[in-house]
C-alpha cells in the first residue's frame, strides 16, 4: 500500500492550497481517508477525515470552513483544499486510510499512512 501525499508548499496568510494523496495497493472505495498534520514540537492532530462510503465527513474545530475534504474513486485520490491559510496551519499534512472506517479523528484507527507533505504559511 501506498498513499503518495503532494500539493504543500509555501504560501502566504490568506492563500490557498489543494493538496493531494493519491493510493495505490489497496481498493481505495473501501478505506476511510483522512488527513492530519503534525507542527514541529507538536503531535500529529486531525484535520479532517471522509468515510469509505463518502457519506460522512467530519472536520476538526481549527478548520471548519476553511478546509474542504473531497475523494475521487476514478482516480484513487484524496483531496484536502485549503482556503484562508492562517499561519497556524503550518505543519506537515500526512494522508491515511481506514479500512471500511467512518471517518474517525483517531491516528490509532488509521491502517495506512503516507509520508506527509510540508504547508508552511507566512505572515
Amino acid at each position: 500500500v501506498q498513499l503518495q501525499a503532494s500539493g504543500g508548499g509555501l504560501v502566504q496568510a490568506e492563500g490557498s492550497l489543494r493538496l493531494s494523496c493519491a493510493a495505490s495497493g489497496l481498493t481505495f472505495s473501501n478505506y476511510a481517508m483522512g488527513w492530519f498534520r503534525q507542527a514541529p514540537g507538536k503531535e500529529r492532530e486531525f484535520v479532517a477525515a471522509i468515510s469509505w462510503r463518502g457519506g460522512r465527513i467530519a472536520y476538526a474545530d481549527s478548520v471548519k470552513g476553511r478546509f474542504t475534504i473531497s475523494r475521487d474513486g476514478a482516480k484513487n485520490t484524496l483531496y484536502l483544499q485549503i482556503n484562508s491559510l492562517k499561519p497556524e496551519d503550518t505543519a506537515v499534512y500526512y494522508c491515511a486510510a481506514d479500512g471500511y472506517g467512518s471517518g474517525t479523528s483517531r491516528v490509532t484507527d488509521y491502517d495506512y499512512w503516507g509520508q506527509g507533505t510540508q504547508v508552511t504559511v507566512s505572515s
